[in-house]
């Protein structure tokens, strides 16, 4: 399931929180990945340790946590703090499938990547080029958002970030492991959920609305994991 969530931040949060990010020394993208994607990687990436990546990240987690949306689509049981990159000049991030396996700073705990996100900060005008590409079973999608809106995708998605050649491509992006490990699964009970708070806007709690919602709740419980 490809979701796009719109309106996740506010232009004025976006245009903050790009403030403080220009202000930021970037490093290279690829001390940040395993040999296979320091081959095909090749950005700017924000020091996850520096003080200005962590608080900029703790920010977006607060509210990517309260997002009703996202935790409807992804029901995440832990989420990897948002990390930020940076494309211009022609740099780029070849197909690729993101590690399956990634480690919560510090905590000394390893979650399982089920779901990619990726939350753009800056308009598609302001650069050319740099689409985010994620093939599936359904087909090859060209993602380039509005600033402040984002994209959830499958962690098994095989992806890239194509070059950019004009201007400057800048993101947050970030991992969550879901309690629901199977993306069908995920996809059906998102279905269920958007179904049960359009009827309780038509209807009420009615009779039907209470056995539909006592469904989801018992499916979400036979298949969660916590």
């Amino acid at each position: 399931m490809m979701l796009h969530i719109p309106g996740v931040l506010s232009k004025e949060q976006v245009r903050n929180l790009r403030q403080k990010l220009q202000a930021s020394n970037w490093v290279d993208g690829r001390e940040t990945v395993g040999a296979q994607g320091a081959v095909v990687k090749q950005n700017r990436q924000l020091p996850e340790h520096v003080e200005v990546s962590r608080s900029l990240s703790e920010e977006l987690l607060g509210i990517i946590r309260s997002h009703p949306v996202f935790f409807a689509a992804a029901l995440p049981l832990h989420i990897v703090p948002p990390l930020f990159n940076a494309y211009s000049g022609g740099e780029h991030y070849g197909m690729h499938v993101d590690g399956s396996i990634r480690h919560l700073p510090g905590t000394g705990q390893s979650i399982r990547t089920d779901v990619s996100t990726t939350l753009f900060l800056c308009e598609p005008d302001e650069y050319e080029g740099g689409d985010l590409v994620v093939s599936d079973t359904y087909g090859t999608h060209e993602v380039k958002l509005p600033a402040g809106d984002m994209i959830v995708y499958p962690s098994t998605s095989l992806h890239q970030v194509m070059p950019v050649t004009a201007g400057e491509r800048v993101c947050a992006f970030f991992w969550s492991q879901s309690m629901i490990r199977d993306d069908a699964k995920r996809a059906m009970l998102f279905e269920m959920d958007k179904t049960i708070t359009s009827l309780r806007g038509q209807m009420g709690d009615s009779a039907e609305v209470v056995q539909l919602t006592a469904q989801y709740h018992n499916l979400l419980r036979m298949w969660a994991e916590t």
